[in-house]
């Protein structure tokens, strides 16, 4: 923590229970160090999936990740509006300049118009099965999909406009300094 500076660029590595890498993204801009969380930003950034697949994101996107939270929140600001894609998954961990986390399937992903839907409940379903998560990892998994709910319906923290928007008007101003 003591060598982040607000500015620099990290690696996504987005892990599965058994430890495979699942997807990563190659870049990420570190925007505010929190004790509880860090928050990034990034925009058109290489996705590699471990199917083989590369794409790229579309839209700005600001990225809250927790250290004791089983989740993280993606705001994504298209140009219809701010949707947000919430993944359940452990804690987050930073290695150097690569931040870490065990993807758990479930995902919440909320509109611009205030509605929200539960993703991947089989697919959690399936990696449970396969992969043996103990009970205990069961019961965090919805557990925190819960808390990820209500916060949501609290509008605070990510949820807040202001929120994100202050994050968002950070990643643009850095970004063009760069540039």
């Amino acid at each position: 923590m003591k060598h982040m500076r607000i500015g620099d660029n990290y690696t996504i590595h987005c892990y599965k229970h058994d430890g495979t890498i699942h997807r990563s993204w190659d870049e990420t801009m570190l925007l505010d160090i929190n004790k509880d969380f860090l928050v990034f930003g990034n925009k058109r950034a290489r996705v590699n999936n471990s199917d083989g697949r590369v794409w790229y994101t579309k839209e700005p996107a600001i990225i809250f990740y927790y250290k004791n939270k089983w989740y993280n929140i993606i705001t994504q600001f298209k140009e219809s509006g701010i949707y947000y894609y919430c993944n359940i998954a452990s804690p987050t961990i930073l290695e150097g300049k690569v931040i870490k986390y065990i993807d758990y399937d479930l995902d919440l992903r909320v509109f611009k118009d205030g509605t929200y839907k539960i993703l991947d409940k089989s697919e959690y379903e399936y990696h449970k099965k396969k992969m043996n998560y103990p009970e205990e990892i069961d019961i965090i998994v919805k557990q925190e999909l819960k808390n990820l709910i209500k916060l949501y319906q609290s509008k605070k923290g990510p949820f807040d406009y202001e929120c994100v928007k202050k994050y968002y008007d950070k990643y643009m101003l850095l970004l063009g300094n760069k540039n």
